[in-house]
């Protein structure tokens, strides 16, 4: 068997910082992310957290002259300067280095920054709110990242919202439809295109593919960028927006027709119920339709037609209330004030006709009189 050939990484040494020049090699040009002042007062407030990457520099006969290019890590070069400059950093301060030799310079650079994954929006939000559970307050959370506190206040709120979407996709296809699903992430290959991440709940079928049954994605701010869509910010300062997708797809509706054309195929002994979704299966079949259509049909033969119609508001208070006494929903006051002004709506159609009814007697027994009357004149 051949030996695996082992790598030997480049040196690090500490260099003084008035022995580092910027390098031409490197490739970043266009400004963005965090200002050089404010990388600045963070490495003020942490230290450098990440070496320089630094080439010798040589002299006409190829001798090393003791200076030291930077063509990767520029803008923690640019930083370290701004210290020095505002004299908060000595010139001779000795700064973390890997030493390269080999190699293109440029390639150094490059590599340094298309093999940067940023942060993805979701882990942001969960950091924060990690830093928060350690006792930092969202006003310390914003002066150490350089945003607002409302910006972490609406980082934080954001931070659980996919995984409880995610489960109420589950739920649905679950509980509702008898499907059960493996809920995760996209690979990258898979993710939407333009998407940071990609969700999904993916039913299995018996030929042993996956049925992509809903998605959601985090687009960030790519499309906001892509079409130049911005929003004020309660600073007034022009942001780019921040996008998300979310949907189920005529997969899901696929899925549920296979399920009832198998049972014309003689494969129901397949079918897996959760308790769960075999109560709600149970409570449509009994409830929902065997009983509730035979009160419709009942109500209809016996009740005024402008009693029966009134169905169709009651059934959603009935809703609200099975939901709130099986499931626990909460009820809010609107939710409340909503249900009583149903309520009243159905008190007035019920009582109209009674109102009417008398109104048309009065008249009647008054014609005679006015009748005899005349008839005596």
């Amino acid at each position: 068997m051949a030996s695996v050939q082992k790598i030997t990484l480049s040196a690090s040494r500490d260099i003084p910082f008035n022995k580092l020049v910027l390098s031409q090699s490197n490739v970043r040009r266009v400004k963005a992310g965090v200002s050089i002042e404010e990388l600045a007062d963070d490495i003020a407030r942490r230290t450098l957290l990440q070496s320089l990457s630094v080439r010798p520099i040589l002299d006409a006969e190829g001798q090393e002259t003791g200076m030291f290019e930077v063509p990767a890590g520029g803008r923690r070069y640019r930083a370290l300067e701004h210290l020095v400059k505002q004299k908060r950093m000595n010139k001779t301060q000795p700064v973390p280095c890997v030493v390269r030799t080999s190699g293109l310079a440029e390639e150094d650079s490059l590599a340094e920054n298309v093999h940067r994954e940023a942060l993805h929006p979701l882990d942001q939000f969960r950091a924060f709110q990690t830093l928060r559970e350690k006792g930092l307050s969202e006003e310390d959370i914003a002066a150490r990242f350089f945003v607002s506190p409302t910006v972490v206040k609406q980082r934080l709120k954001l931070a659980a919202v996919s995984p409880k979407l995610l489960d109420i996709y589950a739920e649905v296809a679950e509980d509702a439809m008898a499907m059960p699903v493996i809920k995760g992430a996209k690979t990258r290959a898979e993710k939407f295109a333009g998407a940071l991440k990609s969700y999904s709940i993916e039913a299995m079928m018996q030929n042993g593919l996956a049925l992509q049954a809903g998605t959601s994605h985090d687009l960030g701010q790519n499309f906001g960028k892509a079409f130049g869509a911005r929003f004020q910010s309660k600073e007034g300062k022009l942001d780019y927006v921040w996008q998300t997708s979310w949907g189920v797809s005529t997969r899901l509706i696929g899925g549920l027709i296979m399920t009832v054309a198998a049972t014309f195929m003689g494969e129901w002994h397949t079918l897996r119920f959760s308790p769960r979704s075999a109560f709600a299966f149970s409570y449509l079949v009994i409830f929902g339709s065997i009983v509730a259509y035979g009160c419709y049909t009942y109500a209809v033969q016996t009740l005024p037609l402008s009693l029966v119609s009134t169905y169709a508001y009651i059934n959603p208070l009935i809703a609200v209330i099975l939901g709130w006494a099986i499931l626990r929903e909460p009820l809010s006051w609107r939710v409340l004030i909503s249900a009583a002004i149903i309520l009243a709506g159905v008190a007035m159609v019920k009582t109209a006709p009674k109102r009417h009814a008398k109104r048309q007697t009065f008249d009647t027994d008054e014609a005679p009189s006015i009748a005899t009357v005349r008839t005596a004149a």
